[in-house]
């Protein structure tokens, strides 16, 4: 917001003050990502930055770490990369052993977060709903727990049912990580919902439409938005977590956030910052789609002009 001609001398120092507060937090917040990337090329197998990097020589910079990411347990990465090299890297390559992993149990856990979530919160908006706030607060609980108490009760819970004997590969930690993203999707749609005219249902139901249609045909394209907000931050939830994972994963259960750990434990390596940067590029475009998507519905909504 521009500063106003007529403001006075106290008003105009406060309003540089305040954007120097809000400058130093931004610095803050970011400082971590500011650090993470540009060591993520380093030439030297450090965590600092070289003399060679601050003087900005480009003998300090390189991308062996993203090549150690394609390269780490292959049979023979020193292999001429022919198609036979790829077809090691697909088989045998840690790094993408264990991105895969993330990805599919990233996307099962938001399709399961999604569809129970979008339903939770279609009950929930509804007026006549009893008991609205008490099972509010509970749906959104894994969101308040601890990760740490929430994942130790499933493990002792999925123990007891022996999870790992129904022959379905991932089933455990899929569930757990769509517990993670339910309250996230409730959150979203709920929101979506707010502004949502009734009056469009029961016009649809007047001219002869059944609930399946007047949900798919009315309600669906104007919740979207906030489905598809909501159904990201899941993805991300289960893409980003680790304690679950530790707790309930198999050895053969690997993702990206554990692999870090692992490595991090057993050899430090700035591979790992080169995971880092990419999960922070990755993040930041799916955190640009939620914005977009919730520019789109309040358009849609006509809360905002355009």
């Amino acid at each position: 917001m521009a500063l106003p001609i007529y403001a006075s001398p106290l008003e105009k120092v406060w309003h540089w003050t305040y954007k120097a507060i809000c400058a130093a937090i931004f610095v803050f917040l970011i400082a971590p990502i500011l650090i993470v990337i540009p060591l993520s090329f380093n030439a030297e197998p450090y965590f600092t930055f070289t003399e060679k990097m601050l003087s900005f020589d480009p003998e300090g910079y390189s991308l062996r770490w993203y090549d150690r990411l394609l390269t780490f347990g292959m049979q023979a990465p020193d292999a001429p990369r022919d198609w036979s090299w790829w077809r090691d890297v697909l088989a045998n390559a840690t790094w993408f052993d264990v991105a895969w992993n993330s990805i599919v149990i990233g996307v099962f856990s938001t399709i399961l977060a999604t569809v129970l979530g979008t339903l939770a919160a279609l009950g929930l908006s509804r007026p006549e709903m009893p008991w609205r706030r008490s099972i509010m607060a509970v749906l959104i609980s894994p969101m308040i727990v601890p990760i740490i108490i929430t994942a130790t009760g499933l493990f002792f819970f999925y123990s007891k049912i022996e999870i790992q004997k129904w022959g379905v590969p991932y089933l455990g930690i899929i569930m757990a990580h769509a517990t993670l993203g339910i309250p996230f999707v409730i959150i979203t749609v709920t929101a979506t919902l707010s502004g949502f005219d009734h009056s469009l249902t029961r016009a649809a139901a007047s001219l002869g439409a059944n609930p399946r249609t007047t949900f798919f045909k009315v309600i669906m394209p104007l919740i979207l938005p906030g489905v598809v907000s909501g159904a990201l931050f899941a993805f991300v939830t289960s893409f980003d977590e680790v304690v679950m994972v530790l707790f309930i994963a198999g050895h053969d259960e690997q993702t990206i956030p554990r692999q870090m750990w692992n490595g991090i434990r057993e050899q430090i390596s700035p591979a790992i910052l080169a995971v880092a940067t990419i999960l922070v590029v990755v993040s930041v475009a799916l955190l640009a789609t939620v914005e977009i998507l919730r520019r789109r519905s309040e358009k849609l909504r006509g809360l905002s002009a355009g």
